[in-house]
């Protein structure tokens, strides 16, 4: 694509009357970034619920986002470049809401010869012909003939977390699904549980020491009231007793308090008392990647060390059934190695051509498999096409399948903590979906792992599988 070409209009070039205009479609994005670099937060720009309270109901750009444009068409067009910005007086008569189009022009009504001051009419309308902005705006022009190729601004990008969001309003629309919360003794998993009450997600049944958690609830200022309490004595008591419920058919999910993860799961793969079914237990993280298109599962990063190529089989199935339940028709799987090709003394690769093959026999169903893929040609359809690697899953994952724990682990921290992505947790193929939050979770990302929960069970289950991939 060729470079834009801007040239600039010297201030004996002008001439009164000269216009110049552009039409713009306003973006969520927009607004967004206008906030980011302004400081303004005003919910009636970035919150439609309390907006919405406040009388307006749609969400708008900033009136200072249509000066913003006046600046770039007089700088960009009309003198151009080399054009300084002396003033401006403008007047808003109606706001510019999302998805709105406006176009916005500007003519010379001035020219003063002794300080090259030029003074530009200014006005918007949308695209019902409404006056939306007028006023004027008063530039230096410039005496030097530029031409000049656009540079390039600073790569921004809108950390925006829409898909996890989704899926919570997606469990508001259903029943609370009742939760064990397992040890909830520190403020993260007692508050977590709480917010998870309040939004309508979950109904908690909070399992540990009664005296702790009411101090801790105390010393918080959390609530309790019409929340239920199960009494146990420690932390092992409180995972054999969650677990108890749900075999009790109390508990339609479990959460993660504030013991290790290995007791907890001690209880739930226990042959005798557990929740194990025929799948081996594995874990996934859906992730909320800002720069990447679409939920993004990885999977496993928490439960399972060194899986062999039948854990693995499990691991692909459950993450598939998952993608299911969130509305994934037919997830692609990316089986992830350190290379594209195969080696035999690499077991991840032959692991993953493996995978396929099962696939293609119908030993994992209801997805499209390839592998194996390294990271950069498993999200990048570019580099798969530089390395001239012809898939229907390079470049558009929905899941990613790490070789081990290890490399599981290492991706969705640097996701997380590098490339600002949130990620909720869950523990899939026992009987119950099996929530993982971290004291490291925000708000928004405890909420969607309880959310994602509930949304697995609501989907009718057959020995805690469901129908789509038992």
């Amino acid at each position: 694509m060729s470079p834009e070409i801007l040239q600039n209009r010297c201030f004996d070039d002008i001439l009164i009357g000269d216009t110049a205009s552009i039409r713009h479609t306003l973006t969520l994005q927009d607004v967004q970034l206008f906030a980011a670099v302004s400081g303004e937060i005003s919910p009636t720009h970035l919150d439609s619920e309390l907006d919405k309270q406040l009388g307006p109901g749609d969400l708008s750009a900033h009136s200072m986002w249509l000066g913003a444009q006046v600046s770039g068409l007089l700088g960009n067009q009309l003198p151009g470049p080399g054009t300084v910005y002396a003033g401006q007086d403008l007047e808003f008569h109606a706001p510019v809401t999302i998805g709105e189009q406006i176009t916005l022009s500007i003519t010379v009504r001035e020219k003063h010869a002794e300080t090259r001051l030029v003074t530009f009419d200014c006005r918007c309308v949308n695209a019902r012909g409404e006056t939306v902005m007028t006023g004027t705006a008063r530039v230096i022009a410039p005496k030097v003939r530029i031409t000049m190729e656009r540079p390039d601004a600073a790569q921004v990008s809108i950390q925006s977390h829409d898909n996890l969001e989704n899926f919570v309003g997606r469990c508001r629309q259903l029943p609370p699904v009742a939760v064990a919360v397992v040890h909830p003794c520190d403020e993260s998993s007692l508050g977590a549980a709480l917010e998870a009450t309040r939004e309508g997600l979950i109904e908690a049944i909070l399992v540990g020491p009664l005296a702790r958690i009411r101090m801790l609830a105390e010393q918080r200022g959390f609530d309790l009231t019409g929340i239920r309490l199960e009494d146990v004595p420690h932390s092992h008591a409180a995972a054999f007793r969650a677990v108890e419920l749900v075999r009790l058919g109390q508990a339609a999910a479990l959460m993660k308090g504030s013991l290790h993860t290995d007791e907890l799961m001690t209880e739930v793969v226990s042959r005798e008392t557990g929740l194990r079914t025929e799948r081996r237990i594995t874990h996934a993280f859906l992730m909320d990647v800002p720069t990447y298109h679409k939920p993004l599962i990885v999977t496993d990063a928490a439960i399972n060390i060194s899986p062999d190529l039948d854990t693995k089989r499990d691991i692909c199935q459950n993450a598939i059934d998952l993608a299911h339940v969130l509305g994934i028709a037919r997830p692609k799987v990316a089986i992830i190695c350190a290379i594209e090709t195969i080696n035999s003394r690499m077991a991840c690769t032959t692991d993953a051509a493996s995978l396929c093959k099962m696939a293609d026999r119908g030993q994992i169903a209801g997805a499209i498999l390839d592998g194996p893929l390294a990271l950069d040609n498993a999200i990048s359809k570019e580099a798969a096409r530089i390395k001239k690697i012809d898939s229907q899953v390079a470049g558009d994952p929905d899941i990613l399948v790490v070789p081990d724990l290890a490399a599981g682990n290492i991706l969705a921290k640097q996701l997380t903590f590098m490339s600002h992505a949130d990620g909720a947790g869950i523990v899939l193929g026992a009987r119950v979906p099996i929530i993982l939050t971290s004291r490291a979770d925000n708000k928004r990302t405890k909420l969607a792992s309880c959310a994602i929960a509930c949304l697995m069970a609501s989907v009718p289950m057959v020995d805690g599988l469901t129908k789509s991939g038992g």
